[in-house]
């Protein structure tokens, strides 16, 4: 009979990244998979924001369309509101039972929401329950990428090496925004060459849910097969260590949980504007037609894409402090002047060259906040650590920044909400400015 110490061993060896080629394949495998589940996964969260201006009428009373788009924007900050929660469950299935498993059941979960939505009856057939269920499926995504985020930096960053640690995580957000823009390209070719925008709002709007949930069926078997991180391991072997409560053991980080809040709240907060809620933006106040927002917003989110890997890999020549300080001090300066321009424009092309400029200043947030909070926390609790204060953070100024927006401009003060973003990026480079710099710091490796 084989040992656990030698099952252990023999585990270390199937799982361990070797220097020169063929370590470095087995690096990049891993990269490539675990980034392929949080592109789905965020795919399936953002097609509801993405398809909203279609499927708002099926769910919810008929009024005007502002108010519909506004309780559909409630539903979408509903399943943030779940976030901290899968965080926490997810985190401490990473910390206590293996990244790899924790990322496999996520995206497991959000194939459950995904195809929930597809299949919903609409306000028409069932009335309210119509706005129930969806409201339920949107807790279950919200549940899963609650777990996705911290579990997903976690691994990109544990399987990276330290050289290039701040290049190969950011390729979390290259994914990240992939996911929206593969929701957009969905809507763009159902928009342009597949459906007319009458069969677009009766039923189109299913589809994209319905290739969500196929592909995380796929994600979830791709993710079987991914190999653990050696943090991990190394972490498995202590008994003591490794069967204490994660969230108990998260309390002995009130610094760095504090710090994940605060580095946290402007990032997500400009994030979220210049991606789910800048698609209402160009099209209820900008006043673009369907397909120059469509357009315009994909052509943007191709562009943040690009910036990614270019702003982490420089992470790694200068730290993380510089490019987080320049997020700050860009963002206080240039929201309000930026937003009002956008506002102000009728040209698509000069409505992609204003937020191309903001994603120019947001890149050097969202390039490294994920190696930044995984850099903050040992291995024993670190999923938890990145995962729970984030999420928790992104149900309070992330989830919310469309809906507040939109009340605004209900309001008719739209421009308010420009000084309330300003504010939550004010309130993190207070932060930057006075935490130390992770890279120089990292307990990656501790």
């Amino acid at each position: 009979m084989t040992s656990q110490s030698d099952a252990t061993s023999s585990s270390q060896k199937n799982t361990s990244f070797p220097s020169g080629i063929p370590g470095m394949r087995r690096r990049l495998k891993a990269i490539f998979i675990g980034s392929i589940g949080n592109l789905v996964e965020y795919y399936d969260f953002y097609a509801y924001a993405a398809f909203a201006l279609y499927f708002a009428k099926s769910f919810f009373p008929e009024g005007d369309e502002l108010a519909q788009q506004l309780n559909a924007a409630v539903l979408f900050a509903a399943g943030f509101l779940a976030r901290p929660l899968g965080g926490w469950i997810f985190g401490h299935m990473a910390d206590r039972h293996g990244r790899r498993v924790s990322l496999t059941v996520s995206v497991a979960l959000m194939c459950v929401g995904s195809l929930v939505i597809a299949v919903t009856p609409t306000f028409s057939t069932i009335g309210v329950w119509a706005a129930v269920i969806l409201a339920a499926a949107r807790i279950l995504q919200g549940l899963s990428l609650g777990g996705e985020y911290g579990t997903s930096a976690t691994y990109l960053s544990e399987v990276a090496d330290a050289k290039n640690r701040g290049f190969y995580s950011s390729f979390q957000y290259v994914t990240l925004i992939g996911g929206q823009l593969c929701a957009i390209v969905v809507l763009l070719v159902l928009q342009g060459w597949l459906l007319t925008p009458l069969q677009l709002r009766a039923w189109g709007w299913r589809i994209p849910f319905a290739i969500g949930g196929l592909l995380a069926i796929v994600a979830a078997v791709m993710r079987r097969s991914l190999v653990e991180t050696d943090s991990y391991l190394e972490v498995s072997k202590h008994k003591a260590a490794h069967s204490k409560n994660s969230l108990r053991e998260l309390m002995r980080y009130p610094k760095e949980v504090t710090l994940v809040i605060g580095l946290t709240m402007g990032g997500t907060a400009a994030f979220y504007t210049y991606t789910t809620y800048m698609q209402k933006f160009l099209k209820l106040s900008v006043h673009l037609t369907d397909s120059q927002t469509t357009t315009v917003t994909a052509s943007s989110l191709i562009f943040a894409m690009l910036l990614q890997p270019i702003y982490g890999a420089i992470s790694d020549r200068i730290g993380r402090k510089w490019l987080l300080i320049a997020f700050g001090v860009c963002g206080t300066l240039f929201t309000i002047p930026l937003l009002t321009a956008l506002r102000a424009t009728h040209s698509a092309m000069t409505a992609f060259l204003l937020i191309a400029t903001a994603w120019l200043i947001v890149s050097a947030y969202t390039s490294i906040n994920a190696v930044v909070k995984a850099e903050l926390f040992p291995a024993a609790v670190r999923a938890t650590g990145v995962g729970l204060p984030y999420a928790l953070t992104v149900s309070i100024f992330g989830g919310t920044a469309e809906p507040i927006a939109l009340w605004f401009k209900k309001l008719g003060h739209e421009s308010w909400f420009y000084t309330y973003l300003t504010g939550c990026i004010a309130v993190s480079l207070l932060v930057y400015v006075f935490m130390r710099d992770t890279k120089r710091e990292s307990l990656i490796r501790e």
